[in-house]
């Protein structure tokens, strides 16, 4: 076939846009379930697939993931800015740490075995509505066109530009695998946020570690702010965490990660047409206040694949209403600098019960749950907050440059 000619695959009853970590989230719930033909396209190898990333979540098991599973950890630690710290034990919750590459080679073993589900390796151009579903016009490796029709489509593909917002900061971040010369890690406690790092202008910084041996881990040094460093300042920023604050000693660099995850009350359409939805951060999957995806990305494919199996037209949203209203609030405090953010992230966990507050932060807990925990928090900032919120514009942000990387509950 010539370059110009299309070919026609036969319709799939769901296709998926992206092999990232929602992607291949909702592939493996829907190759589970085996009801449904699937067809995964993502991209062939070369510069549009992103290099291996870490995905992290918290829960009561690993359950069908076990096998991508790299680490977990069942006590968790927060340093605060005056150099305290506070250790819990959230059971029966654990912290789960996999990589990308494991992620979807455990999904795509998946696929292989599940009748009626595939992966295309192709380029999407367009996603659009067509009588009895969706199509998807995209091109192969070798530059032949192809397109692939579905009854549903899911589009995790990454937004250029945000929906209007009243708020919008970003979570970035750069991340170091090192290894040190001589033990220094603890390998059954995870640093969530180390707030002894310097503070910037605006917004809040801080370091994040992943012990994976006592002679290595993922150090991470994070912002919440409202634009990425350069390269040059997240590498001082690392050293100095790793050098000053950890006391490292001698060590190697052995990997690098980076990425930057949109922190917005935005609203995000997940309905883009009859037969087309969004899922994943572009579907509004990320936690506004606090960037934890992961966690949410399964519930909702699991969601998903429910309302698939009952027939139904419309798709869950992946957080309820409630949530993203406190979460709202909680973000315009930190933005406008009302609220201190290493006392306030610092505090809940001094002052919440462990496994009540990560269920908080994944939108779990019950209004009485809640209400408890809010009397933990600055009223008069936090009600200020919530009072002028409903009188604030909404306004676009322009391009945002964000490549998501998703750590849960991200982290």
């Amino acid at each position: 076939m010539s370059r110009r000619d299309t070919s026609q695959h036969g319709t799939s009853d769901v296709a998926i846009v992206g092999g990232g970590a929602a992607g291949l989230s909702l592939a493996h719930r829907l190759a589970r379930s085996g009801t449904h033909t699937v067809t995964l396209v993502d991209a062939p190898d070369g510069p549009l697939r992103p290099p291996e990333r870490t995905w992290c979540y918290w829960d009561r098991g690993a359950g069908d993931l076990e096998e991508a599973i790299s680490a977990s950890w069942s006590r968790l630690r927060v340093h605060g800015a005056d150099g305290g710290d506070v250790t819990v034990e959230p059971e029966p919750l654990r912290y789960y740490m996999l990589r990308s590459a494991r992620f979807e080679r455990l999904v795509h073993s998946r696929l292989a075995e599940a009748p009626g589900a595939r992966v295309v390796r192709a380029t999407v151009h367009a996603v659009r509505s067509v009588a009895g579903g969706a199509e998807i016009r995209c091109s192969g490796h070798d530059g032949r066109k192809l397109t692939l029709r579905a009854r549903r489509v899911f589009d995790s593909r990454p937004l250029t530009v945000l929906p209007p917002a009243r708020t919008l900061l970003l979570q970035h971040f750069r991340g170091w695998f090192v290894r040190t010369a001589a033990d220094r890690f603890d390998p059954a406690v995870a640093d969530l946020m180390d707030f002894r790092v310097p503070q910037p202008g605006h917004g809040l910084a801080f370091g994040y570690v992943l012990p994976l041996a006592p002679d290595r881990a993922l150090v991470e040094y994070t912002e919440f702010s409202r634009r990425p460093l350069g390269t040059a300042a997240y590498e001082a920023a690392l050293g100095h965490y790793s050098r000053k604050i950890l006391n490292l000693g001698e060590f190697t660099v052995q990997a690098v990660e980076q990425g930057v995850i949109p922190m917005t009350d935005a609203r995000f359409p997940n309905h883009l047409g009859p037969g087309v939805f969004r899922i994943g951060t572009a579907g509004g999957a990320t936690r506004p206040a606090t960037g934890y995806t992961f966690a949410a990305v399964q519930r909702h494919s699991g969601a998903i694949a429910a309302a698939l199996r009952k027939g139904r037209a419309a798709m869950p949203r992946p957080h309820g209403r409630r949530a993203l209203a406190m979460d709202a609030v909680l973000l315009r405090a930190l933005d406008t600098g009302r609220i201190d953010g290493p006392d306030f992230f610092t505090g809940l966990f001094r002052h919440t019960p462990p496994e009540r507050l990560l269920r908080f932060l994944d939108g779990g807990t019950t209004p009485w749950e809640e209400w408890g925990i809010g009397l933990r928090t600055p009223l008069g900032p936090m009600l200020r907050t919530a009072v002028e919120l409903p009188f604030l514009p909404r306004r676009s942000h322009g391009p945002t440059g964000i490549e998501p990387r998703h750590r849960e509950s991200s982290r």
